[in-house]
């Protein structure tokens, strides 16, 4: 792991419509496997898969099958003359393995 703070790598979590529904379903689309629940936040940007693992294993005591990673780029804002930009961020899809309890993120703070 890099010399992150595993409370630094993990940002927030993303609640939205999609990040919920990930988190309670069960099975993948389309097929018989099982699979665990998928957790969703926003991470530091330098943070790598393998920081991003380490950190919610560490935190929320569970065990993590996969790790997605996505970039945002921040967009142009604009309120009467003044322009601005967004900033730019992470956010990453961390899978648990199948078995692993259901993870409340208000527990583990």
């Amino acid at each position: 792991m890099s010399k992150m703070n595993v409370w630094d790598i993990l940002r927030t979590p993303v609640i939205t419509e999609k990040s919920v529904i990930l988190k309670e379903e069960s099975t993948e689309e389309g097929g018989n496997r099982k699979a665990g629940q998928v957790l969703t936040f926003k991470v530091d940007k330098n943070a790598t898969k393998g920081d991003i693992k380490s950190a919610v294993e560490e935190i929320f005591n569970v065990k993590v099958a996969a790790v997605r990673t996505i970039q945002y780029q921040g967009k142009m804002k604009r309120r009467g003359r003044i322009e601005g930009r967004r900033p730019s961020w992470k956010k990453a899809y961390v899978t648990l393995r199948a078995g692993e309890p259901m993870v409340d993120y208000a527990e583990a703070i």
